[in-house]
């Protein structure tokens, strides 16, 4: 389907391996021109050179983390510079879960630093970022943040919390910069299969077959669908979202996670 995205600056946070890459792919598949953000050069390089094989537009890495006010400031420097302006900045950051034992024994070093990334390092990102966003209608933000934020995920505390935080930062922004017809909205993906993921799963498979296991974890985990998603279907999701189709959407949660949060009993 083509969504009309075509010619159009995006910038994805992110964007160097699982679902900020799918994002990548995604808008450039639309023929979006694209500013590719990470932390890690040798990945984030590795990915834009991939993309812009693929799919024949720009794709240029910009190196930043997210949780270093200067980085990201330099990073949108270079953006403007190269760009003046985006139609579409697209966020895609946090952490795995780091640990699996009880959250609130951590001490503060550790709550703080996830709080560091994926809330603040997507508020600094906005920050940076907003201003050079066009207010001619095509303006777009979607951040990326997960259903453990609608529903409580053992052990996941941390997590959980910030993508909350992040969903209710979504509502507010999508107000603040209703006036300059920029919309603000946020996908929840459920549990998708990230490389990582795929890898673990690999592992926790044992005797049987991968996709055996995972129909039967996907199931016990309350996933109607029993599998788990695809980063493709949350590139998708952001790309309607981009879109000139989804311009009356603002400020909403558009969940993909295959009946997770359904709640079905």
């Amino acid at each position: 389907m083509d969504l009309g995205l075509k010619g159009r600056t995006a910038v994805v946070v992110g964007a160097s391996k699982g679902i900020g890459r799918g994002i990548a792919r995604a808008l450039a598949a639309e023929g979006c021109d694209l500013f590719l953000l990470a932390r890690n050069a040798g990945e984030l390089g590795e990915t834009a050179a991939a993309i812009a094989a693929e799919f024949g537009g720009a794709a240029t890495p910009v190196t930043a983390d997210v949780s270093d006010p200067g980085s990201v400031r330099a990073a949108a420097a270079a953006v403007r510079e190269a760009a003046g302006g985006i139609n579409i900045l697209a966020t895609s950051v946090g952490t795995a879960i780091r640990r699996q034992d009880r959250t609130i024994t951590w001490d503060d070093a550790d709550w703080q630093a996830d709080i560091d990334i994926k809330v603040t390092g997507i508020l600094r990102v906005i920050r940076e970022f907003e201003g050079m966003i066009a207010s001619d209608g095509t303006g777009r933000i979607v951040n990326i943040t997960g259903a453990s934020g609608l529903m409580t995920w053992m052990p996941a505390l941390n997590y959980g919390m910030n993508n909350a935080a992040v969903i209710h930062a979504t509502g507010y922004l999508a107000a603040d910069l209703a006036d300059r017809g920029i919309t603000v909205n946020t996908v929840v993906p459920g549990i998708i299969g990230t490389e990582w993921r795929e890898g673990w799963a690999g592992g926790m498979a044992g005797d049987q077959t991968k996709e055996d296991w995972l129909t039967e974890f996907c199931g016990s985990k309350g996933i109607v669908a029993r599998r788990w998603g695809r980063v493709e279907e949350i590139g998708d999701a952001v790309a309607f979202l981009a879109s000139d189709r989804a311009a009356y959407i603002n400020g909403t949660k558009l969940v993909v996670d295959g009946g997770l949060t359904a709640n079905i009993r």
